[in-house]
């Protein structure tokens, strides 16, 4: 795991990262998610899963794999990295360090594998020397979620000593700058994205806005 260089080059600008509600029905989703990809610069989309057999999951990212592909995004699976070859995934999301290390031998080197729910600055550091191809801070789980302080800190950390990058997680449209602020590579967008159809566009186009990043202190 390699430290960020203390002169390294300036840094670029954030980029979205789309998390989707758990699908049950990809083709009647397909709008949704064309109106977001086509809205903004989207780096990628986590495709979470509502339950399902094994062959109706790959189907459903197989139906979702092409709109998110042909923008230039990558499609990963929320888990289920043994389902990414068959499904034409790029890879897969896993929560907690336990299932990141067990998808390992699965995802690589081939795909992408980036890593969750790491609850302490023990567990980034050992996905990131395992090979994560990114780490996720501040996304809820069944118990809620971190303080937003907490989550600000955790990023700002990363970000001044390590080269792999950072997804924070936004809540909202608001947490979007601060995260940007604290060093965040990558902003994923949950739930609130999807809520009103209808506002998608605008929403991705005002989320956009807030990936500015900070002007240096003088």
């Amino acid at each position: 795991m390699a430290s960020r260089p203390k002169h390294s080059a300036p840094r670029p600008a954030p980029r979205l990262y789309l998390i989707t509600p758990p699908i049950a029905d990809a083709a009647a989703f397909t709008a949704d998610l064309t109106a977001a990809l086509s809205a903004g610069d989207i780096a990628a989309v986590l495709l979470r899963f509502a339950q399902g057999d094994e062959r109706t999951l790959i189907n459903r990212a197989k139906t979702l794999a092409a709109p998110v592909q042909d923008k230039g995004a990558a499609l990963l699976l929320d888990g289920h990295a043994d389902l990414v070859a068959r499904a034409g995934a790029d890879g897969a999301h896993l929560t907690g360090i336990a299932a990141f290390s067990e998808a390992l031998e699965t995802l690589k080197p081939d795909r992408i594998a980036g890593a969750g729910g790491l609850t302490s600055r023990h567990d980034a550091m050992l996905a990131a020397e395992q090979g994560a191809d990114y780490v996720m801070f501040g996304e809820p789980d069944a118990e809620g979620r971190p303080a937003f302080a907490a989550i600000e800190e955790r990023i700002d950390w990363w970000a001044q000593l390590f080269e792999i990058p950072c997804v924070g997680y936004a809540a909202s449209l608001d947490e979007i700058s601060p995260l940007v602020a604290a060093g965040a590579d990558f902003v994923a967008l949950g739930d609130f994205l999807w809520h009103d159809p209808r506002a998608i566009a605008l929403t991705l186009s005002e989320a956009a806005g807030y990936l500015r990043l900070p002007e240096p202190a003088t």
